[in-house]
């Protein structure tokens, strides 16, 4: 799924309004946020990146939990910093 389509079928006005149910679509959509987040450098604080999540998704922690279990972010073992993992 390219950019345009993950847009038009899960966010209204820049917000997530449909989480995927399908594997796959949530790989795209967790990939786009990387993306996005990646936008804004590569190693962050808790906090940046709950704000960043914040403007998508009221569950921000929850888009995070994921990110990191599907690997796209990681986190230092006090759940401090965040980093971009690599292009999946």
């Amino acid at each position: 799924m390219n950019v345009q389509e993950i847009q038009e079928k899960s966010f209204r006005e820049g917000k997530l309004i449909a989480f995927p149910k399908k594997l796959k679509s949530k790989q795209d959509l967790f990939a786009y946020l990387q993306e996005e987040l990646a936008k804004k450098g590569s190693t962050f604080t808790e906090k940046e990146v709950n704000a960043f999540l914040a403007e998508t998704y009221d569950d921000f922690a929850i888009l995070r939990r994921y990110l990191v279990d599907y690997g796209y972010l990681s986190r230092d073992q006090d759940g401090l910093e965040y980093r971009i993992e690599e292009k999946r």
